[in-house]
């Protein structure tokens, strides 16, 4: 039966990546880019690689709700997206680090009340 909730969770639970060119071209650009990367991290986001953060997310819902948030942070220029994930997609992914395999990241640990 725990399989079975785990299964669920699986398409349920979400991966939120934040995908960003910023330009840092002048002061107030620098600025802009240090705001923006510090909103991300200030909403659970970690970094990936450069720009490209993530963050995990318990369900769609809470999904949208951050990155209705973030939209009001993002830069006057550049670009930014949003891509959510289910955590079972997420899974699929193939990491390397040089040409060995590594495991993708895990999710927080949580506590499941039923």
């Amino acid at each position: 039966m725990r399989n079975q909730y785990r299964n669920l969770s699986e398409y349920r639970s979400m991966w939120l990546f934040s995908m960003f060119d910023l330009p840092v071209d002048n002061h107030k650009a620098k600025k802009e880019y240090t705001k923006f990367r510090s909103a991300l991290l200030k909403h659970g986001f970690r970094m990936f690689q450069f720009s490209v953060y993530g963050r995990y997310c318990s369900d769609e819902n809470k999904s949208k709700q951050i990155t209705k948030i973030l939209k009001k942070q993002l830069p006057p220029r550049g670009q930014v997206r949003f891509l959510a994930v289910t955590e079972k997609q997420f899974g699929k992914m193939e990491v390397f680090h040089g040409k060995k395999e590594v495991e993708t990241e895990k999710p927080p640990e949580q506590l499941l009340l039923f």
